[in-house]
């Protein structure tokens, strides 16, 4: 079977399993992410080495820092994965929910329903743990899903997706309902595409040359999670302390990860103040900064920053920082290098806040909090597919309910169009 014909079989599965996977039971579905959650565990041995052979491969390639940082698993992810499961099958169920009623002057009763998508492809790169999300999101929302990680992780990939599967299977989930693409080979990314016959949505997950590989090729609808360029920006009457720590948060915490801040904006009536403690103690951490010229004025020794550095994703300890004269030369900033994705304000004014989250135009915007904190799990939804930085359908972390969408319902007593 060449690479065409296994995924389009793994989809034509995933389509008759999304069939079964609508009408389940809550109980069933929540006896199944148990189940997986259980096995994950008892099988942590067996995925950690099968992880180990994919990091040695890693490193034997020489990809980056960053990349390895996702693809890396230990005992304590792999717990913090089966906690996530069991968190899923606590979540209210989204399928079924009527979302509103109306009545029409002739007595027809219309509404709006929660359904599944259908089937749903995921393509990501080097993140384990994203099969694990995936898996029991979908499986939650009643979606069946179509897995294609990367090849560096596709060990690890293939032992977590089997062992779910297998558990699934156990207490009443169908065949393909969860579906990994086995095949590494280019070519197998992009058959999925094209199977708008049998995929509903795909969902890029990756770095900048994958979403747009993936928007340019594919004839399935996508939403995207592009890259993160995020900001933090210190007001003029921002309580310092909070700020330092915010922004060391930000940048220090995870740096590999698309929401820590990228780039630093500091209102010019603090900057004589708080650069030099945050650049000391971001220095000390390991963090290289690279400034615009009034933050090289303030803080000696700088690399400077380049037009490239506002517009780029570092993914590591690296941070752009520009000193601005007000607020909206701050919003300026973000809306000309931003990407759309977590951008924060520290600030002690109501009124300089609201304008920030009215204006700022991201999947989530922050008043007072680091922007580390746009996540499934820190938002309450359990788990994430990913944060969606695409306008139509969902934006930001999206979990259980932006995995459905809605029908209209219709209760008539002999209604007819006149």
């Amino acid at each position: 079977m060449d690479v065409v014909e296994h995924v389009t079989q793994k989809a034509s599965e995933a389509r008759q399993a999304a069939r079964v996977l609508a009408n389940l039971s809550t109980g069933v579905k929540n006896s199944a992410l148990v189940r997986m959650a259980d096995a994950l565990e008892e099988q942590q041995a067996t995925v950690l080495e099968e992880n180990r052979r994919d990091l040695e491969e890693a490193r034997r390639q020489g990809l980056s820092p960053a990349l390895i940082d996702r693809l890396t698993l230990n005992p304590k992810g792999i717990l913090e994965m089966a906690r996530g499961l069991r968190e899923v099958a606590a979540l209210p169920d989204p399928v079924g929910e009527i979302v509103r009623m109306w009545r029409r002057p002739n007595g027809m009763q219309v509404g709006k329903i929660r359904v599944p998508i259908g089937v749903i492809g995921i393509i990501y790169e080097s993140r384990p743990n994203v099969t694990v999300d995936a898996a029991s999101l979908c499986l939650k929302s009643g979606n069946a899903v179509v897995l294609r990680g990367g090849s560096e992780a596709i060990h690890s990939n293939r032992a977590i997706a089997d062992l779910l599967s297998t558990a699934g299977q156990k207490v009443g989930i169908p065949h393909g309902a969860i579906s990994l693409i086995e095949r590494t080979e280019r070519e197998g990314a992009m058959a999925m595409l094209k199977l708008d016959r049998y995929i509903d949505v795909i969902i890029p997950r990756g770095g900048e040359g994958l979403i747009r590989a993936v928007a340019e090729h594919s004839t399935v609808p996508i939403i995207k999670h592009d890259k993160g360029v995020c900001h933090t920006f210190v007001e003029e009457d921002a309580d310092l302390g909070m700020a330092e720590e915010i922004c060391f948060n930000a940048k220090v915490q995870r740096p590999g990860t698309c929401n820590a801040m990228e780039t630093l904006l500091v209102h010019r009536a603090v900057a004589q103040n708080f650069l030099p403690r945050i650049v000391d103690r971001l220095k000390k951490a390991g963090v290289e900064v690279r400034g615009c010229p009034r933050t090289r004025a303030i803080v000696a020794g700088l690399k400077e920053a380049t037009e490239e550095d506002w517009f780029a994703e570092y993914l590591d300890l690296i941070l752009s920082v520009r000193v601005v004269e007000n607020l909206n030369e701050a919003m300026q900033h973000i809306a000309t290098y931003g990407s759309g994705h977590s951008d924060a304000i520290v600030t002690q004014s109501y009124d300089r806040a609201l304008k920030f989250l009215r204006e700022v135009d991201s999947s989530a915007v922050f008043v007072n909090a680091s922007t580390r904190l746009n996540d499934g799990y820190q938002f309450g939804l359990g788990a994430e597919i990913g944060i969606s930085t695409t306008r139509i359908h969902a934006r930001g972390p999206m979990g259980l309910e932006e995995l459905t969408c809605t029908k209209f319902i219709v209760f008539g007593s002999g209604q007819l169009r006149e």
